[in-house]
């Protein structure tokens, strides 16, 4: 009785010290079935980091609201008969699409995490013999405000050149307005998006219309689920913002070079999928890095930085006023 009770007091002393030994901001929590997550937190904001399947973010709330989609199923994972390599929530990738081989190493192999500062936690995958890349994505949660800095970076571990690039792949929550500020400098498409038939045929519509898109202004608006859900965009504004019906707008800002080779095959930027919920209740948000080239042993990396930002969602009938949610996130998404 008495080793037993030793051996738990040694236990907690271990798990407190542990904790005492996280930089600030920074605790392990469970979420779901999966143990030991990091969980980054500021007064208002929280984000929640998967490394058992793949590298990803589970949660990122700022008062209490998650504006990603994390499918229940997932709690059964690990537990027999349950999902082995469930997906969903804040998903990185690399592609491009059509081109990159299948890489579950990388999408849902198990990654390590370790704490690397105050409300910052890196993820390391496997080195993956397929693509020849290892995957690092460091995040970081301002002290403050929502702001997370997602920064993934490629890896060459292969011994010949690599040309991969940075690809994401976010389930935030459906219902969602998406609002594209657009470049008539650089546009290609003509409706300034493309759809894409992924049905039998496979193919790329390139004058799509849609009754739940549409241009107003300067703005493309994505309204909500359309016939065929990927959509592909030309914009290099380098950001897109997702209205959310919880009154807030997720607001990703990425590097969208003007001269960079985006490797897509319709030379895309970002893309939307958006499903009708009655097949994935979420809205895959998906900005696209251009072309790295690699060299054996050297490393590219992308940045998005991540905002979640108090907007009405507007009332049946009503729409968003694109000029101040534009002028909201240059003041505030910084």
């Amino acid at each position: 009785m008495r080793s037993t009770c030793f051996a738990v007091a040694l236990l907690t002393f271990q798990l407190a010290v542990s904790a005492a030994d996280l930089p600030e901001g920074v605790r392990r929590v469970k979420v779901l079935n999966y143990p030991d997550c990091f969980e980054l937190s500021n007064a208002n904001t929280k984000v929640t980091l998967c490394h058992h399947v793949g590298g990803r973010v589970l949660e990122y709330s700022f008062q209490g609201k998650n504006a990603l989609y994390l499918d229940p199923r997932e709690e059964k994972w690990g537990t027999p008969g349950g999902p082995k390599s469930p997906s969903s929530a804040g998903r990185f990738d690399i592609g491009p699409e059509y081109l990159i081989p299948k890489r579950d190493l990388l999408w849902s192999g198990e990654w390590k995490a370790e704490a690397i500062g105050p409300r910052a936690v890196r993820l390391t995958s496997q080195p993956d013999p397929v693509t020849g890349v290892q995957l690092i994505r460091e995040f970081t949660l301002d002290a403050k405000s929502s702001h997370l800095a997602c920064k993934q970076i490629i890896k060459n571990v292969s011994n010949e050149p690599k040309h991969w690039s940075h690809w994401s792949r976010t389930f935030a929550v459906h219902g969602g307005i998406g609002v594209i500020p657009q470049t008539p400098d650089t546009r290609r498409f003509p409706n300034g998006f493309v759809m894409y038939n992924q049905g039998a045929e496979h193919s790329i519509i390139l004058s799509p219309t849609d009754p739940n898109v549409r241009m107003r202004g300067n703005f493309l608006e994505v309204l909500g689920p359309t016939r065929q859900p990927k959509l592909g965009f030309d914009s290099n504004g380098g950001w897109f913002a997702y209205v959310m019906p919880h009154d807030q707008a997720f607001v990703k800002r990425y590097p969208s070079p003007k001269d960079g080779v985006f490797p897509e095959i319709a030379g895309l930027t970002l893309c939307f999928w958006y499903p009708q919920a009655s097949f994935v209740p979420a809205c895959e948000l998906e900005p696209h890095g251009p072309r790295s080239n690699i060299k054996p042993g050297e490393s590219a990396s992308f940045t998005e930085d991540w905002y979640l930002l108090p907007h009405k969602f507007p009332a049946a009938g009503g729409q968003i006023d694109l000029d101040k949610l534009a002028a909201q996130v240059e003041r505030d998404a910084r």
